[in-house]
């Protein structure tokens, strides 16, 4: 393998750290500490295992952890009463609904109604439009990581060629925002996109977030472009055993690219990272406090 791995563990160490900082001159400058509640409906296990570990990131920050646990039969109305009560709860600062809800719950009205202040997770319709407009917002966590990623090898991304393969409100559009923000030129491409391999191949930054195994290729690669792989697949590794991948073949890509995120330990632990930053910014700005820059 030819690329420059990029440590996404090792980065989000560092922004942890910094989020720390922060919050313990807050704490101690203007008696703010940033509290997060986390918001699990269910007990789907790969959701239980993201907030227990949101909630030990929070802690292990300086910050104050609220977890609410509802269960699955939870109707609608419980939620959104639930959401009501933590927006208008001081200690309060970011609110965390955990996706993906139960089929009985409408996931875009459980969004709508946390306050756009608390809205850490940035998927709100007014983040998400002040994101687009260029004005100052709540961001979404991984989008976030992955710039932060992408500069940690190219400091300097204006000008630059981006494709981002994947078009959901979660990363495909926000992602591509933010690169625009950055002075790249941005293609965001999909299932129907035409001739996909030859777009992909324009791309001095790549940025993988479709939700399927492996399927960038090597030959898709621009020789030394930086490649995001937001993806998380478990497939099969034989003897009934499962084993996590992008969707980017990763070893193939590893010796076209410049430099490329693993699957795990690439953009996943800049996502929680990015959540406590998101954490501290909303506290300082409900306080009234320049949002600090982590």
């Amino acid at each position: 393998m030819s690329a420059t791995l990029i440590d996404g563990k090792a980065i989000a160490a560092d922004l942890r750290a910094k989020v720390a900082a922060e919050a313990a001159r807050l704490a101690r400058d203007h008696g703010l500490v940033p509290g997060l509640a986390v918001v699990l409906v269910g007990e789907d296990p790969a959701s239980a295992v993201y907030v227990r570990n949101k909630g030990k990131a929070t802690v292990e920050a300086g910050l104050r952890s609220f977890e609410h646990k509802l269960p699955a039969t939870a109707s609608q109305a419980e939620l959104l009463a639930l959401v009501s009560r933590l927006n208008a709860d001081p200690a309060v600062h970011g609110i965390l609904v955990q996706l993906p809800l139960p089929a009985q719950i409408d996931a875009q009205a459980v969004i709508e109604a946390i306050d756009p202040k608390k809205d850490v997770d940035g998927f709100h319709p007014v983040n998400a439009g002040r994101l687009s407009a260029g004005l100052p917002a709540l961001v979404p966590c991984t989008p976030v990581g992955c710039v932060i990623l992408a500069r940690t090898v190219r400091p300097q991304l204006a000008g630059l060629e981006a494709v981002v393969v994947g078009r959901s409100n979660i990363v495909g559009k926000p992602v591509a925002q933010l690169l625009l923000a950055e002075n790249c030129t941005v293609t965001i491409a999909h299932s129907k996109t035409r001739d996909l391999p030859e777009v992909c191949r324009r791309a001095d930054i790549l940025v993988a977030a479709v939700g399927r195994p492996e399927m960038i290729r090597g030959d898709w690669i621009k020789p030394g472009a930086t490649v995001i792989d937001v993806g998380i697949n478990r497939v099969e590794a034989g003897e009934g055993k499962t084993r996590l991948v992008g969707d980017v073949a990763f070893a193939e890509a590893g010796a076209v690219a410049g430099a490329i995120t693993p699957v795990p330990g690439g953009v996943g632990p800049m996502t929680i990272a990015c959540l406590l930053a998101n954490t501290l910014k909303a506290a300082s700005m409900q306080a009234g406090l320049t949002a600090p820059v982590v």
